[in-house]
C-alpha cells in the first residue's frame, strides 16, 4: 500500500502481458506449433506465479517483500484471472486456429469447477498456513520443512501423471518440447526485467518482477489438466501437448530461475551501489 508501484507493474507483467504476449507467440510460429502445444502454453502463462518465486527471490537478493506481495496477490486473483485469461486467450487463438482449417474442440471453462479446484489446492493451503503461523508458531515451524517436502512430492507425482502416457511422444519431441518452453519461459524473464527496466523500477524490484513473471504455477497448470470435470477426457483426449508443455514448464523453470539466481547474486554491483 505504501509503494503500490512495483507492485502494480509486477501484476501488469504477469496478469496481462504474459498471457497477451504468449499469443502472440504462438501465432507467430503457427508452423512450428501444434495447436494443444499453443494451447499448453497459454494455459502456463494464465497461471499465477509460483512459489518458489519466494525462494529465488531470495537467492537473488530482490526484494523478498515485494515478491510475497505479488504471490499472495496473484494467488488470491487466480480464482478468477487463471481461467478469464485461459478462456479468453485460448478461444483467440482457436478462433484463429480454425482459419487454418484446423479442427479443436470449443473451449469452454466450468468456473465453478476451477474455482473448486482452485481453493481446494491454493486457497486452503494457504489460509491454514497463515492460521498456523499466527495462532500456533511452534507447530508451525516444526512443520515447515515437512510441508515443503510433501508439496515437492505432490508435484513431482502430478508431472509423473502428466508424462506417464505421454512418455513416449515426450521422448520422441524432447528437443522440440525443450524449445519451445525455452523460448516461452525467455519471454516470460524479458517481460518482467524488460518492462520494469522501461519504467525504472529500482534495481532489487526488478530481479523480483523478472522472477514472478518467470516462475509460473504449473502445478495448478496440471491439476486443472487432470480434472476430469474441466477438461472431459471424452472431449480433449488428445491434450497430450498441453500435458507435456505444463508439466516440463515445471521443471525448466526451476532451472533457468536458479541459474538466473546464480548470476544475479555473482553481479551485485548495481545492489551495492543503491
Amino acid at each position: 500500500i505504501k509503494n503500490p508501484r512495483s507492485v502494480i507493474i509486477g501484476i501488469i507483467c504477469q496478469l496481462i502481458l504474459l498471457p497477451a504476449l504468449t499469443f502472440l507467440l504462438t501465432i507467430t510460429f503457427k508452423n512450428w506449433l501444434t495447436p494443444m502445444i499453443s494451447l499448453g502454453m497459454i494455459l502456463v502463462a494464465s497461471c499465477p506465479g509460483g512459489n518458489i518465486s519466494n525462494f529465488i527471490t531470495s537467492l537473488s537478493k530482490g526484494n523478498a517483500e515485494l515478491s510475497v506481495s505479488l504471490t499472495a496477490f496473484n494467488t488470491a486473483a487466480c480464482v478468477f484471472t487463471t481461467p478469464l485469461n485461459f478462456a479468453f486467450w485460448g478461444n483467440m487463438y482457436i478462433r484463429f486456429a480454425d482459419k487454418r482449417d484446423m479442427v479443436l474442440p470449443e473451449l469452454q471453462i466450468p468456473l465453478s469447477d476451477v474455482f473448486v479446484t482452485i481453493v481446494i489446492l491454493l486457497g486452503i493451503p494457504l489460509i491454514l498456513g497463515v492460521l498456523c503461523s499466527q495462532y500456533l508458531p511452534k507447530l508451525s515451524a516444526k512443520l515447515k520443512k515437512p510441508m515443503q517436502y510433501l508439496s515437492i512430492v505432490f508435484f513431482i507425482a502430478m508431472v509423473l501423471i502428466a508424462f506417464g502416457g505421454n512418455f513416449g511422444v515426450f521422448i520422441k519431441c524432447i528437443k522440440y518440447i525443450f524449445l519451445v518452453v525455452l523460448v516461452h519461459n525467455l519471454l516470460a524473464l524479458g517481460i518482467g526485467f524488460g518492462t520494469s527496466t522501461l519504467l525504472k523500477t529500482p534495481y532489487k524490484d526488478r530481479r523480483t518482477i523478472t522472477i514472478e513473471t518467470g516462475i509460473q504455477n504449473s502445478g495448478l497448470g496440471l491439476a486443472l489438466l487432470l480434472n476430469p470435470n474441466i477438461f472431459d477426457p471424452a472431449v480433449w483426449s488428445n491434450n497430450g501437448g498441453m500435458l507435456i508443455i505444463t508439466a516440463w514448464w515445471g521443471v525448466w523453470h526451476i532451472v533457468s530461475g536458479l541459474s538466473l539466481a546464480g548470476i544475479w547474486r555473482l553481479n551485485g554491483r548495481k545492489e551495492v551501489t543503491e
